[in-house]
This record gives structure tokens, C-alpha cells and sequence, in this order.
């Protein structure tokens, strides 16, 4: 007997006249919101002013969605080679998570270098916010039904309207529901980012700046490598979805390159007992 079984009420949440409110939109507002506000608490334990946290956020929104489709569409571009617009229209979904982390990380580095912050410091604080966020907007794939996974008749499962099923699929009608599964697993690294953070905070455990990031990278590519195995539309370095060649996933390459970057960095902070290098920082010459 089925436990959940999901289905979308379709992208719009309500449309009036030539005005439309997208459900993705919707939840990419919300996130922001709630992010800054998470990230503004947190700040203020780290002794970072409010009004930095406030100034960076917009900056910080637009790199990361510009990054998002950029990394989505260069490796999409036959979707849109044809009619190049239809790059642009980020409402639609087909955003990449790992272009967003990279156009964030670029601002936060210009901005912190702007601003005089310590980067990791900076960074540590809003790495929160982007599990949170994260979380929040995987269910932006469930209203625009995209980013499932292989079919299935498990007790959770998603169904899927003909229109948006590959070719290779259109006999089947239930699939992995991995938007939840991203979800939840992103408020798990949430709640263990959190509970690092303020045991840090009160002294309980050695929590150097960089640390909670690197434990970010870890923890979120974990999951991200796992549940990347099951979508049948994933970003390929070389072939097609959905096996791209013999599984050359970007994102389960991205997965074990930022697992690598993460794990480096705490031997670095409590292996060699270094502050880890500041990017926003120019190197000095001897």
C-alpha cells in the first residue's frame, strides 16, 4: 500500500492576467529570506556586522543563480542552441547546484576582499544558509517535475505526467521522488552544521575558521553522490542521459572533487594545525 505518493500540482501557483507566480520562484524567495536571517543570527556569534551579512545577500543571490544556469546550460547547450533565449529563462528551472556554489564562492571571495573579512569566517556563517536553502528549493523540481530519478513502485514514489517523462520512460508512471530525498538529506547536514556551530561557539569543541565549511563539502557531496546515481537527467561530461556514456556524472565528479577539498582541509586545520589560506587575501611576495 503506498506510504506517500507524490504529485505535482503543476508550476504555477496562481496566474492573473498576463501576471504569473511560479512556485520555483516562490521558494527561491523564501529561501532567501529565511537564509538571511539564519545567516545575520550566526554572524552576530562570529562578530560579524549585520548590515555586511545584508549588503553581501543580493550580490551573493544573483552570482549564485547566474552561476547556476551558466553550469546548467553549457552542459545542456543542444536544449538551447536553437533558440538561445530560452537560456535566460531561469524560471523554468534547469539550475545546477555545483555552478551556484562556484559563482557563490567568487563572490563571497570579491567581497570579502572588498569588505576586509575573513573569508572563511564569512563563509562559515552563510554555508548554513545554503543547506537550508538547498532543502527548501529542491521542491522547486517537484512543482516543475524535473530532477527525478528511475522508476519505481516503492511506498514513496512520484508520479510524473507523460509530458515530462524521457523518451526511455514514457511506459512508466512512478519514480524516485530524489528532490525529497536532496531535501531531507539537506537538512540533516543543516542540523549538523548548527549543532557544530554553536558547540563551537561555547567552547565545547576546537572549531577552527574553514572548518564548517569543510564539513559542508563533505556531508552535502555525500549525499549528492548517492542520489546523483539515481536521476535519469543528469549533467554529462561526455555522452547522454541517462547513463551519460558509462557514468561520467558531472555531478558525482563534482561530488568526489569537493569531498577531496573538504576532507584536505581539515587534515590542513587539525592535521598540520594551520589557519587554512585566505583566497580573498593577495598573496605577499617575499
Amino acid at each position: 500500500m503506498p506510504l506517500a505518493v507524490f504529485t505535482s500540482p503543476g508550476p504555477l501557483l496562481f496566474q492573473l492576467g498576463p501576471f504569473s507566480l511560479r512556485w520555483y520562484g516562490l521558494l527561491i524567495a523564501l529561501a532567501v529570506l529565511l537564509g538571511l536571517v539564519l545567516a545575520t543570527r550566526l554572524g552576530k556569534l562570529r562578530g560579524i556586522d549585520p548590515a555586511l551579512i545584508a549588503d553581501l545577500l543580493p550580490i551573493l543571490v544573483l552570482a549564485a543563480v547566474v552561476g547556476a544556469r551558466l553550469y546548467y546550460v553549457l552542459f545542456e547547450w543542444r536544449q538551447y542552441q536553437l533558440n538561445w533565449l530560452d537560456a535566460l529563462a531561469v524560471w523554468r528551472g534547469g539550475i545546477a547546484i555545483h555552478g551556484a556554489l562556484l559563482g557563490g564562492t567568487a563572490a563571497v571571495i570579491l567581497y570579502a576582499r572588498w569588505r576586509r573579512l575573513a573569508f572563511w569566517n564569512l563563509l562559515d556563517v552563510l554555508l548554513p544558509s545554503v543547506a537550508l536553502g538547498q532543502a527548501i528549493g529542491r521542491w522547486g523540481n517537484f512543482f516543475n517535475s524535473e530532477a527525478f530519478g528511475l522508476p519505481t513502485d516503492l511506498p514513496w514514489r512520484l508520479t510524473i505526467p507523460l509530458a515530462n517523462r524521457p523518451l526511455d520512460f514514457l511506459d512508466q508512471a512512478t519514480f524516485h521522488p530524489t528532490f525529497l530525498y536532496e531535501s531531507l538529506w539537506n537538512l540533516g547536514v543543516l542540523a549538523l552544521l548548527l549543532v557544530l556551530f554553536f558547540r563551537g561557539v561555547r567552547g565545547r569543541i576546537n572549531l577552527p575558521a574553514g572548518a564548517l565549511s569543510c564539513v559542508y563539502l563533505i556531508a552535502y557531496s555525500a549525499g549528492r553522490l548517492w542520489i546523483e546515481g539515481l536521476r535519469i537527467d543528469p549533467l554529462c561530461l561526455l555522452g547522454s542521459p541517462p547513463d551519460c556514456a558509462g557514468g561520467l556524472r558531472m555531478a558525482q565528479l563534482m561530488s568526489l572533487l569537493l569531498i577531496s577539498l573538504g576532507a584536505f582541509g581539515l587534515s590542513w586545520l587539525y592535521g598540520r594545525q594551520q589557519p587554512l589560506p585566505d583566497p580573498s587575501r593577495p598573496r605577499q611576495q617575499p
